[in-house]
């Protein structure tokens, strides 16, 4: 089955967290020290879609990368505000995954009424700034020495985008269910889908095994509690 881009559901959570565990583990982009249970993930993929877009990009059945957006803040007058986060199997880099869940999203946050989008990285990190900007975004500000993780301070920069201009009496921002059944959501998620390279097959044995690896360490870590 070719790759599609859609709306996360719950059950896709071991995919998910199959992508996020390394980065929480074995890097600083993530501020996370221990990696979600895949309990704790599908919580949080229902928590999000009670408002916000959470998407992945699927093949056969496995998660090739996901992206979602969250509130910026809970001050009312912050509420046209998103931040957003995207992530991609390292075996799938370069084959348009990230393109096609970042344009979707951000087609489906300006139905909602969404005006303006932030992102943090944590620093350095060329390759994630570079594909920001081209999606826009420019530098905002950054937060020096602010996280502690494996051994190292580490800033933290800050990147904002337009998603669309906003007007002097802007009507609240809908939430995600109420689009479920608009046509041009899912006129946005067929165009995303088509922006991903169909030759995945080769990547698909990789994930395979990527899974398995993860379990494998998820064992251990659990018997090292005991």
């Amino acid at each position: 089955m070719d790759p599609i881009v859609r709306l996360a559901r719950p059950q896709d959570a071991a995919g998910i967290r199959a992508i996020y565990a390394p980065v929480v583990r074995e890097t600083p982009i993530s501020f996370e020290v221990l990696p979600p249970s895949e309990e704790e993930m599908a919580a949080r993929v229902a928590n999000t879609l009670a408002r916000f877009p959470w998407l992945v990009c699927t093949a056969r059945g496995r998660v090739l990368g996901y992206a979602y957006a969250g509130g910026h803040s809970e001050r009312a007058a912050y509420q046209w505000s998103v931040n957003v986060s995207v992530y991609v199997h390292a075996r799938c880099r370069r084959l348009g995954v990230g393109q096609a869940l970042y344009d979707t999203l951000f087609a489906i946050l300006r139905l909602q009424g969404f005006v303006r989008a932030y992102a943090g990285i944590t620093l350095p990190n060329e390759a994630s700034v570079g594909f920001h900007e081209s999606f826009g975004f420019r530098a905002a500000g950054a937060f020096e020495q602010v996280g502690y993780k494996m051994g190292a301070w580490h800033d933290v920069g800050y990147w904002q985008r337009t998603i669309q201009p906003g007007n002097g009496s802007p009507a609240p921002p809908r939430p995600l269910p109420i689009l479920l059944n608009d046509r041009n959501l899912h006129e946005a998620l067929t165009a995303g889908s088509m922006n991903v390279d169909r030759d995945v097959d080769e990547v698909i044995g990789a994930i395979d095994t990527d899974l398995l690896s993860q379990a494998d360490r998820d064992s251990e870590q659990a018997a090292s509690t005991k």
